[in-house]
């Protein structure tokens, strides 16, 4: 840990210990401001930005304490002046002219230097700490991505965002200003106090009075600001997120006319936010004039006593300059303890949210041992396979079965049978929690990762598409894909038309989510995505639903000669592509109750037979 961390959190935890009633509510503050110390190895791997920058930021509050020394001799010069000479005299004596050029000179250039070197030390600490921010959620999104999805059915969309967002933006506020701010507390009250009390120590004492009352002043005005500024914060967030519905869910709000009534919700929204900064505001406006107040405090005191002490003979006019100077180089640093302790506290809680996440291991991952198979042929073994989801429904219970390289197998069942869940496990977006799958004779768990889903090209239940172009959409299992490929997989899905049909055709941006297009429309885009991978196993979660009876047939045509050879699993609760299937399988309440061919199922009377005959009431015939 760096000094200026342990300086800060001491800081802090002095603060806090004051405060904190109770041993557990003390440990956990401890742990927060532990927290920090997980952002070390980002200080390491930008250290000679910060050590740099510690230097510089020395240097310039150097330069800006010397020139009160300087101020000091010119009035005392000045005095001495007038005293034997007389004004008249003293304003015509050109040593005197001469030494106050000088003494111009010298402060003028010292505050050039001061100013050059604030300039370098905010170039390097301000960098380094936006470049650790750039790093850090860089870092975050990488292990989000790394993360399984039983993570993500944990946590919320609008959690992930705020910490990789608001969480990082407050621990780069510790990591620039506040980490600046406190080197340079350090070096200016060091300096600033050394030459203080060289000078006079009654002086001293007595100018330093009101700072402790500045200190607490500033702090409370801070927290009041930082728990407003959350307010705010959380307010903007509602209405961004009230937003983002409205214009994602633009139909259904079209659909039911209640665009009124969901504008008067916005505003409703947007005057809690008003009234929410102007409490803000209110509290921002109180705190330059109460630093001005207690620093004029100290100002006053100054001249009060040091006027005394220049009547006594015990001081020179020109200590009274200087001593002012001082009062006005002391006031933001000592102002700025209250800042960065509030700064540190808030850093130290987004950090230690972060480190939950980042310290969050995935439940899917590649095991130590893992071999890729050179040639996939996309063979199927699933051996009593259950799967107990955290909140403790079974959505599986000791699933078997087995698919030949190649084969056709259709999934049916009723809502809620498991279906999805046997894909998810299949493109182990999960693991089950009980049984084994394995691919080609290699339980998929010693498959690397990675290879695994690159061999299954699969469309979920959800056609999920980004905001981007049609073609950037399709070719997103395959980003060197040719525009010629693009078509081609476009027109096997039956999407082609459509596409030509399009105001940029394949260059049409189909908004958020796919919004501009109809659900079959995504669906087809998703298979001819999905299609690009050129996959060995192709599994098809239900990708059909929002396509017509006819358009289903003519797809599942033009895939027949695309899927040959192909390990293909279309789970569906539309028995349209029963007929094709090598092998159809039966999921109720997460069991497999049948399996086998269309003709024998419909002579076994059971569930199947029953799902069918629902569908086709007409037609119950049993073809081969």
């Amino acid at each position: 840990m760096t000094a200026i961390e342990i300086s800060v959190g001491n800081v802090c935890m002095r603060q806090s210990y004051r405060k904190v009633k109770g041993k557990p509510r003390l440990r956990a503050y401890f742990c927060r401001v532990k927290s920090l110390w997980t952002l070390n190895r980002y200080f390491w791997r930008y250290r000679w930005r910060f050590a740099i920058g510690f230097f510089c930021v020395g240097t310039a509050a150097t330069f800006a304490v010397f020139p009160a020394v300087f101020i000091r001799r010119a009035f005392d010069e000045v005095a001495v002046a007038m005293t034997e000479i007389g004004l008249a005299g003293s304003m015509a004596s050109e040593p005197l002219k001469k030494a106050l050029l000088i003494y111009s000179l010298v402060i003028l250039g010292m505050s050039v230097m001061k100013g050059l070197f604030t300039f370098l030390m905010r170039q390097t600490l301000i960098v380094m700490s936006r470049l650790i921010e750039a790093d850090l959620k860089d870092d975050i999104y990488a292990h989000y991505q790394s993360l399984d999805q039983a993570f993500y059915l944990r946590n919320s969309t609008g959690d992930l965002m705020n910490r990789i967002s608001e969480d990082v933006s407050r621990v780069r506020m510790y990591l620039g200003p506040a980490l600046m701010y406190s080197i340079n507390m350090l070096f200016s009250l060091t300096l600033t106090l050394s030459f203080m009390f060289s000078v006079d120590v009654k002086l001293s004492v007595m100018t330093l009075a009101p700072m402790p009352l500045i200190v607490w002043s500033i702090y409370r005005v801070s927290k009041l600001i930082n728990q407003r500024s959350t307010a705010v914060q959380a307010q903007q967030s509602a209405i961004s997120t009230l937003a983002q519905e409205t214009f994602s869910g633009i139909r259904v709000l079209k659909s039911f006319a209640l665009e009124k009534g969901q504008s008067e919700r916005h505003l409703i929204s947007a005057n809690a936010s008003f009234a929410r900064n102007e409490g803000l505001y209110r509290v921002n406006a109180l705190f330059m004039p109460l630093m001005l107040l207690l620093v004029g405090v100290s100002t006053a005191i100054a001249v009060w006593v040091g006027g005394q002490g220049v009547v006594d003979g015990r001081l020179t006019p020109g200590v009274i300059a200087e001593f002012v100077f001082y009062v006005g180089l002391l006031t933001w640093p000592i102002a700025s303890m209250g800042w960065v302790v509030s700064l540190t506290q808030r850093a130290a809680a987004s950090m230690q949210r972060i480190n939950d996440f980042l310290q969050a291991e995935p439940s899917v991952a590649s095991e130590a041992d893992t071999i890729a198979p050179s040639v996939i042929q996309g063979a199927l073994v699933v051996d009593k396979v259950s799967l107990t989801y955290e909140s403790g429904i079974e959505a599986l219970k000791e699933v078997s079965f087995t698919i030949k390289a190649g084969e056709t197998v259709v999934i049916v069942g009723r809502t809620g049978s498991g279906k999805t869940s046997l894909a998810h496990l299949l493109t182990r977006q999960m693991d089950p929690s009980k049984g084994q799958i394995a691919m080609d004779g290699l339980d998929i768990k010693q498959w690397p990762l990675n290879d695994l889903r690159h061999a299954i090209g699969m469309v979920p239940q959800d056609s999920f598409l980004f905001s981007d172009t049609v073609a950037e959409n399709i070719a997103f299992g395959d980003a060197n894909a040719s525009r010629e490929a693009i078509e081609k997989e476009a027109k096997l899905a039956c999407v082609h038309d459509d596409i030509m049909g399009f105001t940029m055709n394949y260059d049409t941006v189909v908004g958020e989510r796919g919004v501009t297009l109809s659900g079959g429309q995504k669906q087809r885009i998703c298979i001819a995505r999905a299609m690009m991978k050129q996959p060995a196993l192709m599994v098809f979660d239900d990708a059909l639903s929002a396509v017509d009876s006819e358009t289903e047939s003519q797809l599942l045509e033009g895939l027949k000669s695309r899927l040959k050879g192909l390990t293909s699993i279309i789970i569906t609760q539309r028995l349209n592509a029963v007929h094709q299937a090598d092998q159809i399988l039966v999921m109720d309440a997460g069991q497999l109750v049948q399996s086998g061919k269309h003709r024998d199922l419909m002579q076994e009377e059971g569930l199947y037979a029953d799902l069918y005959r629902l569908q086709n009431p007409i037609d119950s015939s049993t073809p081969s």
